[in-house]
Order: C-alpha cells, then sequence, then structure tokens
C-alpha cells in the first residue's frame, strides 16, 4: 500500500491522489451511509432521512466516499442515485484478513508454547491473581 498523503482538502490521499479508503472509512457518519446503501440504491434525500446533518454536508459525504472508489453515482432525471461498489472495500477486506491471520497464527503460538509448558511441568496453566488494590 502506497504512503498518505495529504491533499489540498486536508484528506489523507494516496500517492495517486485518490482518498484512502480507510479514511473515508473512519467516520461515523460515512459508515451510516454505507450500511443504508447495502439496502440498494438510495437517492440523497432517502439517505438524509433519520440523520441529523444537512443535505449538503450528506453530499460532501457521499462525494468522499465516492472519490475512495466505495460508492458510485447515477444521475436519474433530477435525482443522483448512490449505490455501494462492494469492489472499494476491497482493500480493507484484505488488510483486515491480513490482520486476522496475524493475530490467528500469534495464538496459536502462545497457545503451543502454553499447552508445551504444561505437559512439560504436568500442571496447568492458571492465570495469575489481580495484586490487591
Amino acid at each position: 500500500m502506497m504512503a498518505p498523503m495529504s491533499g489540498k482538502s486536508g484528506r489523507p490521499r494516496l500517492r495517486n491522489d485518490r482518498p484512502d479508503a480507510f479514511a473515508a472509512l473512519a467516520d461515523l457518519t460515512r459508515r451510516h451511509l454505507l450500511e443504508k446503501l447495502t439496502a440498494g440504491e438510495r437517492s440523497v434525500s432517502e439517505l438524509m432521512a433519520d440523520l441529523a446533518v444537512t443535505q449538503a454536508a450528506v453530499s460532501q459525504h457521499l462525494k468522499v466516499l465516492r472519490d475512495a472508489g466505495l460508492v458510485e453515482v447515477r444521475p436519474e432525471g433530477r435525482h443522483r442515485l448512490y449505490r455501494l461498489r462492494p469492489e472499494g472495500l476491497a482493500e480493507p477486506r484484505e488488510w483486515l484478513t491480513d490482520l486476522e491471520r496475524f493475530w490467528k497464527e500469534r495464538l496459536k503460538s502462545l497457545r503451543d508454547v502454553l499447552d508445551e509448558t504444561e505437559i512439560e511441568t504436568g500442571s496447568e496453566h492458571e492465570p495469575e491473581a489481580a495484586p490487591p488494590a
């Protein structure tokens, strides 16, 4: 993965000037918008229905998501309909998968060492009691 750089807007950007999907996903409102889009295409007014933000704010959040490749938009009459781009989540998904694999391997190694220690000492490993307060 390329190192993030700051764009004119102050948002983290990759060297190819595309916003980082992780930065786009860091915002709670944007994650909420993505969750709403799992049900299918939605207009801006449908997306802002239960949000306490302005239409302009929702449009700005959608622009960040679109620039990061997480959503796409298509015009329909006077409206713009947004939908998820599942392939836009590939990089975060791969990163999380690698991280999960790393921790599973580490925990398995720890379990193996604890099991081996238990066999060598002939006793079961018991967690230490918390020190008195």
